[in-house]
């Protein structure tokens, strides 16, 4: 109980807990994501009217594409820099009050090292693929108001192609968070596994993990082969669709093909990161049980140690 009041901000090792501790600097990187992925949303629209301009004469709309580009090198880089020492700092002040935490509670030091790591795992998740998921989301959404303006059929087709993702991960979303739970369950079994020096014991550890892993593995490719049998109909229904429509400015043409196709890639790399999500939920669930399980036991010491 000591330690929960000597370091009361420490102790949860969570998304949540690391985004409400140190939010603002944290928003600050996120702001700076938002507005460098809206300049790369509109690059493609850009292109369309510098090829308009081109076609008739007039180089305006290509000096707007290089303004367009200057200010994405500018913003992109200063994020880069500022990303870089805001999450160093988070990692380093989090991981020593974890340590400190748990030398105190006289924990292992496998133990601490185990979760050490995690910890850097919910710190790389929110320097890598946070900015990546906020991109994507902010892509498809960009996408899908630009397209809607140029081609209206074409924006229903990829709103059926969202629809056909987001069913296939709430029917095994279930199944998903069940197996990670199998993998890290079989995970925490490791350190006994190879103290007790027993090869046959060790065998049997990876030969489970492995397992859990496979099964991990085929039910994302299941998900994928039927997210990709949208994929293939909306990318031969497109270029149909836009050639025939009422559009008849060749960039513009260009920009909805473009926006279709940059659709696509952000919404087949969504799975990678609902799966991460998913990994790291179970894992803030297990880490915060182990909490618990601590603290009360803390608490029975105390209630024993006193006097009937």
């Amino acid at each position: 109980m000591n330690g929960s009041k000597n370091d009361p901000r420490g102790s949860d090792i969570s998304l949540k807990g690391l985004l409400t501790r140190f939010r603002w600097r944290v928003s600050l990187t996120l702001g700076l994501v938002i507005v460098e992925s809206a300049i790369d949303v509109l690059f493609p629209l850009f292109i369309g009217i510098a090829i308009n301009g081109l076609l008739g004469a007039s180089s305006n709309g290509l000096v707007a594409l290089g303004a367009l580009a200057v200010a994405a090198l500018v913003i992109g880089s200063a994020r880069r820099f500022y990303d870089t020492r805001v999450y160093t700092a988070i990692y380093e002040t989090t991981a020593i009050e974890l340590v400190a935490r748990e030398e105190r509670r006289d924990t292992a030091v496998s133990a601490v090292a185990a979760r050490a790591t995690l910890l850097r795992e919910f710190v790389e998740f929110l320097e890598n693929s946070m900015p990546m998921i906020l991109s994507s989301v902010i892509g498809l959404v960009g996408s899908l108001i630009i397209i809607a303006s140029i081609e209206f059929e074409v924006f229903l087709a990829c709103l059926g192609l969202f629809a056909v993702m987001a069913a296939v991960y709430w029917i095994t979303g279930g199944r998903n968070f069940r197996l990670n739970q199998g993998y890290n369950d079989e995970l925490e079994r490791q350190v006994d596994a190879l103290t007790s020096r027993d090869p046959l014991a060790v065998a049997k550890h990876f030969r489970r993990l492995m397992t859990w892993n496979r099964r991990l593995s085929d039910l994302e490719t299941i998900n994928y082969a039927v997210l990709f049998i949208g994929v293939i109909a909306l990318l031969v229904y497109a270029p149909v669709a836009v050639v025939d429509s009422t559009q008849t400015e060749y960039g513009f043409v260009f920009s909805a093909l473009m926006y279709v196709f940059q659709y696509i890639e952000g919404l087949v790399t969504l799975p990678l990161f609902i799966q991460q999500i998913i990994r790291l939920r179970e894992i803030s669930g297990r880490l915060a049980a182990v909490e618990n399980e601590v603290e009360d036991e803390a608490a029975g010491e105390i209630t024993g140690a006193r006097p009937a």
